[in-house]
Order: structure tokens, then C-alpha cells, then sequence
């Protein structure tokens, strides 16, 4: 396993899988789910980004690549480097895991190194898969992970996900998903110096309130 301490940047062969992948999750996506994304005009340009979707099913971390036109690199449980082709895989076009079970710290920095970098980074805030429309309970780490950085989150809501595939399911299913991508959250702190607690605790409330309002939308447009 890639240990967080010696992240290293996505290789050109790994930014070339990293394409194709992307290629046949379009694919597959339009033809499984006809997936709509809405809001990739609201993405920062030209700088990386840390992106906090809502969670609701395994194939969101598919749903997400296939919205965002960028290599993302995501955080990932760690499980899946059990599986020795799944975490070459993995790791080879840029994703790192984490130990949801105790607090990562390893994993924080990781996510740090991606987006110095200069590649966005996907941490899901409410850390495990939910069920139903209510955000809350998120994990400081994006919000964190932003202002260390000095970059924006950008807020996901996602619909639909959670028929493609439900929580306690293990078959994909025909289904209809749409992406709502809300405006980026500018974390509140100085250009250096110390990142004061209440900028990050604050800046997760703002997170949760805009997650909220995306996932509704975005469960409206869904009809």
C-alpha cells in the first residue's frame, strides 16, 4: 500500500488510465443511469479544489469522475487495498486510502499533498454511506484539508445514486442520477499563519447548510 507519507504525484500512465477509465464510466453512466450533471460552471479554473459530495452508494465515487472533468483524487477506504490489483489500481491513478475507523491524521496529510499538488481531491464529509435527504454529522477534514491548503470545497449534491445502487444492495440497478455542483465555499483565513478552530467548525456548518440545499435541488430536479 501507498502510505499517505510518501504520496506521489499521478504518473503520465496513470493520468492516461486515469482517462480511459473516465471514458467507459461515461459510458456506462449514460447508458445505466443517464446521468445530468448541472453547475460545472461554477468549478475554480486553473487552480485544484477540495470536492465534498453527499454520499448515498458505492457507485458515487463513479458518478463523481464522470462529472468532473479533472483527474480527481479520491480518498478511499482502505479495504480496498486488500485486494492487491484493486489498490495498484487504485493508487496508480492517484488515489490514497483512509482508516475510517480511527481519526487519519496520515490521511489528512495525504489529501494535503494531493491538492499542493495541484489536483483536486475528493473527501466525502459525512464519511460513511447515508440514507435519505438530511445532511449532518460531517467530518471536519475537507473544510480542514481547504484551509491548510488555502483552496475552496466544492459542494456535490448527488440523486438518484442510491437506487443505482442502495446501501444495503450489491446489484446495480437502471436508474436515473442527477449532479448538482453548488459554488465554491472560500474558507475565511489569513494567507499564512495559524488556521483558527472556529474557521474550520464554522466553515463545515456552511458545508453542511450548502449540502443540504444541493441535495434537495438536486433530488428536485431528479423529480
Amino acid at each position: 500500500m501507498t502510505r499517505p507519507s510518501d504520496l506521489s504525484p499521478v504518473t503520465a500512465g496513470g493520468r492516461m488510465v486515469y482517462r480511459g477509465l473516465r471514458l467507459i464510466g461515461v459510458v456506462l453512466t449514460a447508458m445505466l443511469w443517464r446521468v445530468r450533471v448541472d453547475g460545472t460552471e461554477r468549478l475554480p479554473s486553473g487552480v485544484p479544489f477540495v470536492v465534498a459530495p453527499t454520499h448515498r452508494s458505492y457507485v458515487d465515487f463513479l458518478v463523481i469522475g464522470v462529472a468532473f472533468p479533472r483527474l480527481l483524487r479520491f480518498m478511499v477506504k482502505n479495504s480496498i487495498w486488500k485486494s492487491s490489483w484493486a489498490g495498484r489500481l487504485a493508487s496508480y491513478v492517484g488515489s490514497f486510502p483512509v482508516d475510517r475507523e480511527h481519526a487519519d491524521r496520515a490521511a489528512l496529510r495525504s489529501s494535503e499533498q494531493a491538492v499542493l499538488g495541484g489536483d483536486p481531491v475528493v473527501m466525502f464529509p459525512e464519511g460513511r454511506r447515508k440514507v435519505g435527504l438530511v445532511v449532518d454529522d460531517l467530518h471536519d477534514g475537507p473544510v480542514w484539508v481547504a484551509c491548510r491548503t488555502r483552496v475552496p470545497v466544492v459542494p456535490v449534491g448527488l440523486a438518484g445514486t442510491d437506487r443505482a445502487m442502495p446501501v444495503d444492495g450489491r446489484t446495480i440497478r437502471f436508474a436515473r442520477v442527477h449532479v448538482v455542483i453548488g459554488e465554491p465555499i472560500y474558507p475565511d483565513i489569513p494567507l499564512e499563519g495559524r488556521i483558527p478552530r472556529r474557521v474550520v467548525t464554522e466553515g463545515t456548518e456552511q458545508l453542511r447548510a450548502s449540502l443540504q440545499d444541493l441535495q434537495i435541488e438536486a433530488q428536485r430536479r431528479l423529480g
